[in-house]
């Protein structure tokens, strides 16, 4: 509506400023004299004006004429295409015409502006792999998704355009969500450009969530052909694939296959975790335990992991605590100042009922870093040492609320995973989980778990009160203090109180 008022205001001021010019040129004084051949013309000012609009059409019409001229000559000495170029000529510069004010208004968003100027270059140019993509283009933004689509599909029928064409009806398809089809059409276009860096990582996206693993790991390997990956990220995710490929093997009940797959998907990268403790598994199941610690010593040595240590712990499961004790030294020295090192010695040595060589152990992880797993075992040291109930409680009630430590989180969406698994289960993302703690929450703790610890300390305050005489009272209340500085952060002051 405001456009056709400004085309109205526009097409009246011009037509009152050619009324004013040729009022003002009909009172002008005075005139053209023109001297030519013994004529003389005397013109007056709107005269010449006209004359000279004329004399413009005049010489326009004349080269018009004259290329006309010279277009039939050439047709009458042999050259049959002269004439229609000619008029061929005309038809091409309105329909690059229109075809660059298309996409002009395709670049500046403007969808239904850039489809009527696709359909007028349509109709002046024979290039449908011009018009017809800005046809699907323009579509696509103005928002009508079947005459897109209608649109790519004649892309798809010319030999030239068939892999754009294929490529807009896969990007249709993936915002449709139909995979199945998106992945057929994934394996045309690698088919088409096998170097093509988007297919080749959509088509690895659709495989590992179809879980393809022998056809991800192809083209996994046309990406470092081409130049696409670099050498050490694609044994990286060779290895992952070649894992994730063990596993489905696994569970087919194809246990030899298995451990190939599982062993090389180790030796492709040995500082992966889940590929480690599966083929460490593998070589137990063979008997040969010298392989599998090597396998967990130097996955350890790149980053520890409990997996690693369960994995180590089943090499000799029937070991005395005081024996797994003595074969895990090596592998805690290798890494003694890492907290996953220093929680497995504490555990190890609660196993072995030395609690305050566990409590040297853990070190300053309850202040430092005091997870989940850090204050229950900080529990069990408590109990073990004979602490109260309520003491053990309350570390326990601080477990609950406590961070939960290292998960496997994607490093894209931040999605926390229970278990390793190739593609992150929100973003579908490739190879993106790591071991790491998830940021801090921001969202508030319940106040009724926040009060669990004093909660326990009451309760227990007074089941031990109905239970004692007045000088046992008195001694027990000289304990609920320790247990309730304990609670707020005096642990380790009034420990050291307790004990002498």
């Amino acid at each position: 509506m405001l456009w056709s008022i400004i085309k109205i205001v526009v097409f009246l001021g011009l037509v009152v400023a050619v009324t004013f010019g040729a009022s003002y040129l009909l009172e002008l004084d005075g005139g053209v004299r023109i001297v030519m051949a013994g004529i003389e013309l005397n013109l007056t000012p709107m005269k010449a004006v006209i004359g000279f609009v004329l004399l413009v059409l005049l010489v326009w019409l004349l080269l018009k004429l004259t290329a006309l001229l010279i277009a039939v000559l050439k047709f009458i000495n042999g050259d049959e295409t002269a004439i229609s170029r000619y008029f061929d000529r005309n038809r091409q510069e309105k329909g690059y015409r229109a075809l660059t004010e298309g996409m002009m208004a395709l670049a500046s968003g403007d969808g239904n502006t850039a489809m009527s100027r696709a359909s007028k270059a349509e109709r002046y140019l024979k290039k449908p792999e011009l018009t017809t993509l800005l046809t699907a283009q323009a579509a696509e933004l103005a928002g009508n998704r079947a005459k897109a689509e209608e649109a790519y599909k004649r892309l798809v029928a010319h030999k030239d355009t068939r892999f754009v064409g294929v490529r807009g009806i896969l990007r249709q398809k993936l915002a449709d969500g139909d995979t199945d089809t998106a992945l057929k059409l994934a394996e045309t276009a690698f088919g088409l450009k096998p170097a093509h860096p988007e297919i080749q990582d959509i088509l690895l996206q659709l495989q590992t969530q179809k879980a393809d693993w022998v056809g991800a790991r192809a083209t996994l390997n046309a990406k470092l052909k081409h130049g696409t990956l670099p050498r050490d990220v694609h044994k990286r995710r060779d290895a992952v694939l070649a894992l994730s490929e063990a596993r489905d093997v696994a569970e087919e009940g194809k246990d030899i296959a298995a451990r190939e797959t599982a062993i090389e998907a180790n030796r492709l990268s040995p500082q992966l975790v889940p590929a480690a403790v599966m083929a460490a598994h593998s070589y137990i199941d063979q008997g040969n335990k010298r392989h599998a610690t090597r396998v967990i010593r130097k996955a350890w040595d790149a980053q520890p992991h409990p997996d690693l240590a369960a994995a180590f712990a089943a090499i000799e499961p029937d070991e005395s605590p005081a024996q797994r004790l003595k074969r895990f030294g090596k592998l805690i020295k290798a890494k003694p100042d890492h907290r996953e090192s220093r929680l497995l010695e504490a555990e190890m040595h609660i196993a072995n009922e030395d609690f305050p060589a566990a409590r040297r152990a853990l070190g300053d992880l309850v202040e430092r870093d005091p997870d989940a797993r850090v204050l229950t075992v900080m529990a069990a040291i408590e109990r073990g040492e004979g602490a109260p109930d309520a003491v053990v409680k309350g570390w326990l009630a601080r477990a609950l609320t406590a961070p939960r430590g290292p998960q496997w989180i994607c490093n894209k969406c931040q999605h926390i995973h229970a278990n390793w698994v190739p593609a992150c289960e929100n973003c579908h993302a490739f190879d993106t989980l790591e071991w790491k703690s998830p940021p801090a929450s921001s969202i508030a703790t319940p106040t009724g778990v926040e009060m669990l610890p004093l909660i326990v300390g009451q309760l227990e305050d007074q089941r031990a009160e109905a239970s004692l005489d007045p000088a046992e009272t008195t001694a027990e209340a000289t304990d609920a203090e320790v247990i309730d500085a304990e609670i707020v952060g005096e642990t380790d002051d009034k420990d050291s109180a307790r004990d002498k």
